[in-house]
């Protein structure tokens, strides 16, 4: 039996992905916000695998409840294989450059919860020896732009971060695998114009299903974002201060 958790369960990304997931021998522990979609969602995989499926309201941005979360999914399902961290916002750069605390919200819902999530995690995963933990980040992480620098800042915080993680617990068996999508249209990008780099969230959730599977480290998705942010991130910065991004 595959025991999945998986935080920030409603969002769009995490739904396909689970539903992706979702097999005979696949059981879930989800957590999220909105109990009406909660409730969708778990009805949903129920009905898929035919298995029971755990759900938990939580704020995620309530750092001290992750350890109480952690050891319910844990009870429910008798241990943990997959992780998926999934939740986060996307905050309007401008209101957050006029209200530090509104881009400090931001970078606690973008980064260090996530954070503190992973950190949970890694020490269970050591101690049992195996488990993979999958985070989803951005390629707006890669650099710093003035579009949306803090939430890339925030993203390239969490990406730093999980890179150390891998480090750490390659050696005990255990997989962290960083997803950085590009554009995906989803609600919380409905107000953005769309073109064709834009993806579906289903795209994204093959990738992390085939990346999961790969053992992969780092993945762009879709795969063409790894060459548009590796000519982005190879301009240097004399330059890349006066572009208008």
């Amino acid at each position: 039996m595959l025991r999945i958790l998986i935080f920030g369960a409603t969002s769009a990304i995490a739904e396909a992905t689970a539903r992706r997931l979702a097999s005979p021998q696949a059981t879930f522990f989800l957590v999220g916000r909105n109990p009406q979609r909660l409730a969708a969602v778990s009805d949903d995989l129920r009905v898929r695998t035919g298995n029971p499926v755990h759900r938990e309201i939580a704020d995620l941005d309530a750092l001290a409840q992750h350890p109480r979360l952690i050891d319910k999914a844990l009870a429910a399902l008798g241990g943990l294989d997959l992780v998926l961290i999934a939740h986060g916002t996307l905050p309007d750069q401008q209101v957050c450059e006029q209200d530090v605390a509104r881009s400090m919200a931001a970078i606690h819902t973008n980064a260090l919860s996530a954070i503190s999530l992973s950190s949970l995690i890694a020490n269970h995963f050591e101690t049992v020896g195996h488990g993979t933990l999958v985070v989803i980040g951005s390629v707006a992480g890669d650099r710093g732009r003035q579009s949306n620098y803090v939430y890339g800042a925030a993203k390239g915080m969490l990406a730093i971060f999980l890179q150390g993680l891998r480090n750490r617990l390659t050696a005990a068996g255990c997989q962290v695998i960083t997803i950085k999508p590009g554009f995906v249209d989803t609600p919380m990008t409905t107000d953005f114009p769309k073109g064709a780099l834009w993806a579906q969230p289903d795209d994204i959730a093959q990738g992390i299903v085939k990346a999961i599977r790969k053992k992969s480290d780092v993945v762009y998705l879709p795969c063409f974002w790894y060459a548009i942010m590796g000519l982005v991130r190879a301009i240097p910065e004399r330059i890349f201060k006066r572009m208008p991004l």
